[in-house]
Order: structure tokens, then sequence, then C-alpha cells
């Protein structure tokens, strides 16, 4: 099991606690503690995995990948969002602390702004939650000049967003950009919603970086 940077310090303070437990119970002579701890640890450390070899679905420029592993709770249209100045298509995922917590770029581009805007830390799968937490903003600019928004949000037990993106970089579509820790919420901010064809439906599940969930079609005619 491959564990991601992004969790350095919290899974190395796991193992070290874990190491430290186990081997009192070993100098006891403990056996069944010890398997115990070991189950719990590899339970906590898990969180932290970060699956290897994932390619996206497609390489057509117009279709997004999933931004993250997890289960659909929302699509819907805005008539303003503020991460890319205009109507939106929003495809929002719910990740439960059983997920890869790893977010990835759902198509390439230049990486545009990144935004953090602190906020409160309701259950993620409350739909006020996706509203009110603390947030993060990342947003790309593509080949064809389209704005793409990825939103990481915070949870009641995630309370700490990581985003590893920096300004005028380069991102290459299914690429890890960062994590949200624990439950947590991602959502995919599209332009011109009348133009997007959505993929998923409420409930599906997806892989980040793998599952196509929208493509964004060409600028209709005047």
């Amino acid at each position: 099991m491959t564990l991601t940077h992004y969790g350095f310090k919290e899974w190395g303070t796991i193992t070290l606690i874990a190491a430290a437990i186990a081997g009192g119970f070993v100098w006891a002579a403990m056996w069944w503690p010890v398997v115990a701890t070991v189950v719990v640890w590899l339970a906590l450390v898990a969180f932290f995995r970060d699956p290897r070899g994932r390619r996206p679905a497609t390489d057509a420029p117009n279709d997004m990948v999933s931004p993250a592993d997890g289960k659909v709770s929302a699509v819907f249209d805005v008539e303003h969002h503020a991460a890319i100045g205009g109507p939106a298509k929003v495809i929002r995922i719910f990740l439960s602390v059983l997920d890869v917590h790893i977010n990835r770029f759902p198509c390439d581009g230049v990486i545009a702004t990144v935004t953090n805007t602190p906020g409160k830390y309701l259950d993620a799968r409350s739909a006020e939650s996706a509203q009110v937490n603390e947030s993060t903003v990342t947003t790309l600019t593509t080949a064809s000049g389209e704005h793409i928004g990825i939103r990481q949000v915070s949870g009641a037990i995630a309370r700490r967003i990581v985003c590893a993106a920096h300004i005028g970089s380069r991102a290459k579509r299914g690429a890890r950009f960062g994590m949200i820790k624990f439950g947590s919420t991602t959502e995919l901010i599209l332009p011109r919603p009348a133009d997007v064809t959505s993929h998923v439906s409420v409930g599906d599940r997806v892989t980040g970086g793998v599952t196509i969930i929208a493509t964004l079609g060409a600028p209709r005619s005047l």
C-alpha cells in the first residue's frame, strides 16, 4: 500500500504511536492486543493511501474526469459561480472516510487561481456544508480558453485541505494536486452549462482521475 506524502505527518505519527503501543503489548506478552493495534493502524493509515497507475479513461480535450473518488451527491446548474465568473454546471462528489482522498485535475490546463475561503466544519453529508464550510477553489484555463473550477470542501472531521497547485504551473489530466483529510466534498465547476453533457447521476460511484463525468461541448453559434 502506497501512502501519500500529503499526509506524511499524520500517518507518520500514527505509525510511531502504534509501534510504541504494540511494543508495550509485546513486552507484556499480550498478543491479542498487538493484533488489535495492527488492525487499527492499518485502518487509519489506509485513509492516506495513494493508488498508483491510474490512467484517465479519455484523452479527448473536452472530456472531464472525476477530480475525486466517491459518490455523486448533486448535479445542478447555477446562474453565476464566482469561481468562473458566469453560469456553471456543478457536479458534487461526497468522499466518505473509506474513500481515497487524493484530488486530481479533471483536464489539462494552466492553473489560474487558488483561493481559500474560511468557513464552518459541518457534516459533509449535509447540503448546507457545501455552502458554508471552509473551501479551496482552484481554477484552470484550458488551451481553448475555458475556465474550469475544482472546489475542495472540508467536513466535520476533515479540518485540513491540502492544495499543492501553484498559479502559472501546468495541470495534467489525472495528476494529483492535493487532498482533503477525512470525510469531505469535491466539486467540479464547468462553464456554459447548456453545452455540458453530464455522464453521471446522483448516487453514481466515480474514480478520481479515471471516470469521465462530463463533456464540455463547443460554444453554440449565434
